[in-house]
């Protein structure tokens, strides 16, 4: 069994210091020394300025490979002083990113899109690395800043994804710090999150495809010319959040702007409403009836300004967009939705309230039994995940236990990072004993185990515990329990496995019925491999009859276009016309519905 666990690597040199008791006392000591009073003080400033003069002069990764290996040695001498120890470990972690060359980032970057499908063709064609190091570009006096600033690493570091683009990241907070470091000293954060987002080009869906790129291109605004806009608006008191007060986690949700600095301060002037009544700015866009009866989804305007959607009016989608544009200008985190319900698809917009929770269903239609919705990530422009939702909304990993979690995931990271297993699972345990809903601590935590070759058993019984700690978050509840079940498939408990995906599908049937819905196409997918068509028909009917009834179009989308698409595709006219009939019979679409005209317009692509 294998576990999808997708870290940047550390450096050789830390490798080989863990392996060479020789490096610790020998290559540098005429230069930076290890602290004297031990791993536990905090850096002393003098004493990072030392290590950044040495760093200069014999190359950051062999001083980051240094500090990183005392580090760890020194946790897992005493892991109760953790907390203690990180900044030093952070330290050890800027230091090897600065020493590694854009030849050895660049392709595991691009490796890292790819899998994670994200890639798009508004990004380059192509990234060709220079010949330098990560850090050469970045000015000495930023360099400093960043080493003797644990909270800002510690988000850095917590937020860094592999498909974030380091030589743009590291260039937008260089020039955001250069440009105003007073400024930079209180919205660091800020700085952080416009550095996330802006470090490649948003995709072409974003933030909703219902409007083409000639009447909505689709651009960031200038960083620096944004950080500014935002500090000035928070100081002069123009917003309802304090943005010098939110994480840069909350404030990637802010910087993703798809409209001019016109529009925003328009925004800011002529919608006034409350932080307690912002959800309210999505009906006052005047919804568009008679576009939905003309069957006419997508803008047809000649252009897409805030002023123009409020006057001319929309449907669901200008809607979120209006209300989540609004938001931002006024500086409130805020997200769109879109989701499938019964008969048709809707938008909504999600928000950062006065508490710092987020309210994700401003504008939902509850009548319509919206399963689930999706909205990009800003960071990486992918969907986020539902658990990433719910995490935003209970706001656990705002207290001190996560922070706790967090500083012993990071180096259970960096042990597994460095081939030591053993000590990777002991950190993450820590970890995940803080916080049991830490995933990444549980993903390293697996991970250990299988290097470690621990017995599948031993691994089983972890699956069960984070499954358990999910339970609430139904995705990583099946993720973890359809691991088990291969687990147990795999060493012959064919009984066993068989009873947890029974009561998989019966705990997910009902409010996440579409993760039973995905699963059941699982199954579904494996007989299109597999059986012949007799026996995929009948897989199919028994799915539909067990989940269509009440499901609407997300079920249409999950299962019976890709099976009515797979057998015409094959030549099966009269399967797939049977497959579809029978669908329809049990979906029962409204007349007119969008579900109805997918339906027959499904049935016209396939000449059915």
């Amino acid at each position: 069994m294998s576990f999808s666990l997708r870290f940047y690597s550390l450096s050789r040199f830390l490798v080989g210091f863990l392996t060479s008791k020789a490096a610790f006392v020998g290559a540098f000591a005429a230069d930076w020394k290890a602290p004297e009073q031990g791993w536990t003080r905090p850096p002393q400033t003098a004493e990072v300025a030392e290590l950044a003069r040495t760093a200069e002069r014999v190359g950051w990764p062999e001083v980051g490979a240094r500090v990183l290996g005392g580090s760890l040695v020194a946790y897992g001498n005493s892991p109760a002083d953790a907390e203690r120890i990180y900044p030093w470990l952070l330290i050890g972690r800027w230091s090897t990113l600065w020493g590694e060359s854009e030849a050895d980032f660049i392709p595991r970057w691009v490796d890292a899109v790819n899998h994670a499908r994200v890639g798009h063709r508004n990004m380059a064609v192509s990234y060709l690395p220079q010949p330098q190091a990560l850090g050469v570009l970045l000015r000495p006096e930023f360099k400093f800043w960043l080493l003797t600033h644990t909270s800002f690493s510690q988000s850095f570091f917590e937020l860094l994804s592999p498909c974030d683009y380091l030589p743009q990241v590291l260039a937008i907070l260089d020039h955001l710090h250069q440009s105003d470091p007073l400024a930079f000293e209180t919205y660091a954060q800020l700085a952080l999150a416009i550095a996330l987002v802006y470090d490649v080009p948003p995709p072409p869906g974003w933030p909703h495809g219902q409007v083409s790129e000639t009447v909505l291109p689709r651009r960031l605004p200038e960083a620096r010319e944004l950080f500014d806009f935002f500090v000035k608006a928070d100081r002069s008191g123009r917003l309802l959040q304090r943005v010098a007060h939110l994480k840069a986690a909350e404030l990637i949700f802010l910087v993703d702007i798809a409209v001019s600095f016109d529009e925003l301060t328009w925004a800011q002037s002529s919608v006034r409403m409350p932080l307690a009544e912002l959800a309210n700015t999505y009906s006052a866009v005047p919804y568009r009836h008679d576009r939905v009866d003309a069957n006419r989804f997508d803008w047809g305007g000649q252009n897409y300004l805030l002023p123009d959607i409020l006057s001319t009016g929309g449907i669901c989608v200008d809607q979120a967009y209006f209300a989540t544009q609004c938001a931002k200008a006024r500086g409130v985190p805020s997200m769109i939705f879109r989701g499938s319900g019964l008969d048709g698809r809707h938008a909504w917009f999600g928000f950062l309230d006065g508490n710092r929770r987020w309210q994700l269903d401003a504008g939902r239609i509850a009548e319509q039994k919206l399963i689930t919705g999706l909205a990009h990530n800003p960071q990486t422009w992918g969907d986020l995940s539902d658990h990433e939702l719910r995490f935003l909304s209970d706001g656990f990993r705002m207290a001190p236990r996560f922070y706790q979690a967090q500083v012993h995931e990071a180096f259970a990271r960096c042990f597994l990072d460095t081939g030591d297993a053993v000590s990777a699972r002991k950190a993450a345990r820590l970890a995940v004993n803080y916080e049991s809903r830490h995933v990444t601590a549980w993903e390293v935590l697996l991970l250990a185990l299988e290097r470690e070759g621990a017995p599948a058993k031993t691994t089983e019984v972890a699956l069960r515990e984070a499954a358990l700690a999910f339970q609430q978050y139904p995705d990583l509840n099946l993720r973890y329990g359809l691991l088990l079940t291969k687990s147990l498939r795999t060493r012959g408990e064919t009984s066993a496995a068989d009873h947890e995906e029974r009561v998989l599908a019966r705990k997910h049937q009902g409010a996440r019925a579409d993760l039973s819905f995905e699963q059941a196409m699982s199954e579904l997918t494996r007989a299109m491999e597999t059986q012949p068509s007799f026996e995929q028909m009948r897989l199919f009917r028994s799915v539909v009859d067990q989940f269509g009834p009440g499901s609407g179009i997300a079920f249409f989308d999950a299962v019976v276009r890709p099976f009515v698409s797979h057998l015409a595709v094959a030549g099966k006219q009269a399967e797939a016309t049977r497959a579809l009939g029978h669908a329809r019979l049990v979906l029962a679409p409204t007349p007119d519905s969008q579900l109805d005209r997918e339906m027959s317009e499904l049935a016209r692509r396939h000449r059915l």
